[in-house]
């Protein structure tokens, strides 16, 4: 079982529903959070609570850049990662712009790898210290099953599941986990803020407090995936 009480986590979106999930079933485990918003504007919306209140731009390198360097050479330990932010678009292929998918790929999987990436090192400091770090992304059930009219959605969560499979594999030897969660449709309320096209009707999703539940519950665990068929309405 992996120790959450005491331990450090960085919440990406932690302004988002599922990021203010995170970060409120976090608190509640004895957490201490670092949360991060997009820009001042969104910041307002983070908890006041949180040990920590970061920027970080994901559609930026700087920004990426800057916040992996504070971290990393920060003294405070980091334990874990939570990647909770994300964008989605709907459209047939020959309507969406190609600045509509560079977009969605850097968002929903570049920047979180180069954000992942240049942490790794950190993370690893937490397993000399005895800990069990983690990485958590939310590629979703689209990667497993990509869908008619999400291509490009699609295509970022499953170039974001590819990785985290990946990087497991590597960072299992330094004592790191990643836990890739692919939760069916949840209401977020993201499908309403599309960056680009009209939703679908996808019926009534799960309840984001459920899968976010679940997901920690994956963390205690030390389960090594989370697919499609570990969540339940």
């Amino acid at each position: 079982m992996a120790e959450l009480e005491g331990s450090t986590v960085l919440v990406v979106g932690a302004n988002g529903a599922f990021g203010v999930e995170f970060c409120k079933q976090l608190m509640s485990a004895g957490v201490k959070v670092i949360g991060t918003a997009t820009n001042a504007e969104t910041s307002v919306s983070l908890r006041s609570d949180l040990h920590q209140r970061l920027l970080l731009d994901l559609e930026s390198s700087e920004s990426i850049n800057t916040l992996a360097s504070f971290l990393a050479n920060s003294a405070e330990p980091l334990d874990g990662i939570i990647l909770a932010s994300g964008l989605v678009a709907f459209g047939p292929i020959t309507d969406t712009p190609q600045s509509v998918g560079a977009k969605l790929h850097q968002v929903n999987a570049l920047g979180p790898i180069q954000l992942t990436s240049q942490l790794v090192a950190k993370l690893r400091n937490s397993v000399d210290l005895g800990g069990s770090p983690f990485i958590v992304s939310i590629s979703g059930v689209i990667a497993e099953s990509p869908m008619p009219g999400l291509a490009a959605y699609s295509s970022s969560k499953t170039a974001m599941h590819g990785f985290a499979v990946a990087a497991a594999k590597e960072l299992k030897k330094l004592g790191i986990r990643w836990l890739d969660a692919r939760p069916g449709h949840t209401e977020s309320g993201l499908a309403a803020r599309a960056i680009f096209g009209t939703a679908p009707n996808f019926g009534v999703g799960m309840s984001v407090e459920s899968v976010v539940g679940r997901i920690i519950a994956g963390i205690t665990a030390d389960e090594k995936d989370l697919p499609s068929t570990s969540f339940q309405k």
